[in-house]
């Protein structure tokens, strides 16, 4: 049973991660609002550049343009980079157009 979980989070990891510049506004129990810098996305997740002290296993909540409201989980911390893993994969067509507004070329 732990090879397969070892095994499907290895294919998360996998999935094809596209450059963002989007600062957000991500609400913890532990840490309350804050704003983060999401760096890079997938329809799994993302990475932020300015961890605010979230910790592996935390769950945030924030609003992204296109998906709305959303929860995620702290997957790891390393320095002040954090991954994040959404509650849900998002659709492609809500991802697509949520690339279209968060991408390096929005800002």
């Amino acid at each position: 049973m732990a090879q397969a979980l070892q095994n499907s989070d290895m294919d998360f990891r996998r999935a094809a991660r596209h450059r963002a510049n989007h600062k957000v506004i991500a609400e913890s129990k532990r840490h309350g609002d804050k704003t983060i810098h999401i760096v890079n996305v997938s329809a799994h997740g993302f990475m932020i550049d300015d961890n605010p002290g979230y910790e592996r296993g935390e769950r945030v909540e924030l609003r992204l343009p296109v998906i709305g409201r959303i929860e995620a989980l702290v997957i790891w911390t390393v320095e002040q980079r954090a991954g994040l893993q959404f509650e849900r994969v998002l659709r492609l067509p809500d991802f697509l157009a949520l690339l279209e507004m968060i991408g390096p070329k929005s800002r």
